[in-house]
């Protein structure tokens, strides 16, 4: 591997992953290598499109695609369904400012001085200019003994430039549906207007079952998209633990960050989160 200081046997001494470089996509999606932590502080990775494609696994049920950020306004770059349901955690993060889908690979020598490397799925930049490296397994023995290497050299790489890395959680199938049910909604054409949108949160100024404060405002087939992007948005609130049901108590609300957001949750039975009417 060239552009790694030091030669073979000074790569054998240090430490594995001590002169770590950055590979990503520059000027006419030409790959440019760049030492790790000089990228780090230069580089708006948030901006980028991805290094390399997401692969295409045949029989898998969920393929790539792209993610409509309502952070950004722009799409991002998705690998899998479990990706795309940490993308809509993320997205609804008050503190993330930025997201991008595979924007970086890094590189390194192990101690035997052979080139290794990995490409994180998920780069968001915080509101304080710091970001997070993310993985998005399906499940925590995922990609096997090569992920879980890959990973402790990424905690490294992000510990030198003051980031984080993380192999990020599955969701519990309650709230997955519940953020699916409410991404439909994300988009700001579902405020309809400001004045519905600044009556539906007076609606909600004490807390009511949803249905109701809908009613109140008027037609619920107009108030109802109102409703759903404000939930969204955290400009209401509602436990996102349990199914979404028409008398669900809504409240005013400051969104959570994805960590509290994801912490700690019961599991509940799949296919539960949808929209559902109690009668």
């Amino acid at each position: 591997m060239t552009g790694v200081a030091g030669s073979r046997g000074a790569q054998q001494s240090a430490a594995p992953g001590a002169g770590f470089e950055a590979a990503f996509a520059g000027f006419g999606g030409a790959v440019v290598r760049q030492r790790w932590v000089d990228a780090a502080v230069t580089v708006a990775f948030e901006e980028l499109a991805p290094v390399s494609a997401f692969p295409v696994v045949p029989g898998r049920r969920w393929g790539p695609g792209l993610w409509w950020s309502a952070t950004t306004g722009r799409h991002v770059a998705s690998g899998s369904n479990a990706m795309r349901a940490q993308l809509m955690v993320l997205d609804r993060d008050p503190d993330v400012v930025g997201l991008a889908g595979r924007p970086v690979r890094l590189l390194w020598h192990d101690e035997q001085g052979r080139g290794r490397s990995w490409t994180p799925q998920l780069f968001a930049r915080r509101v304080d200019g710091t970001a997070v490296l993310a993985d998005c397994p399906s499940h925590a023995a995922a990609g096997g003994e090569r992920a879980l290497s890959a990973a402790m050299m990424m905690e490294q790489a992000c510990e030198q430039v003051g980031w984080i890395y993380q192999r990020l959680e599955p969701l519990e199938p309650v709230l997955a549906a519940n953020l699916r049910w409410l991404a439909g909604y994300r988009h700001p054409r579902n405020q309809v207007r400001p004045t519905l949108t600044a009556a539906v949160l007076q609606a909600f100024a004490c807390p009511r079952p949803l249905i109701e404060g809908v009613e109140a405002v008027g037609d619920p087939i107009e108030v109802l998209p109102a409703a759903f992007h404000a939930l969204w948005h955290g400009h209401l609130h509602v436990p996102l633990d349990k199914p979404l049901h028409e008398r669900v108590l809504v409240q005013a609300g400051t969104l959570p960050s994805s960590e509290a957001l994801t912490a700690g949750s019961p599991h509940h039975e799949a296919g539960c989160g949808r929209f559902q009417e109690v009668r």
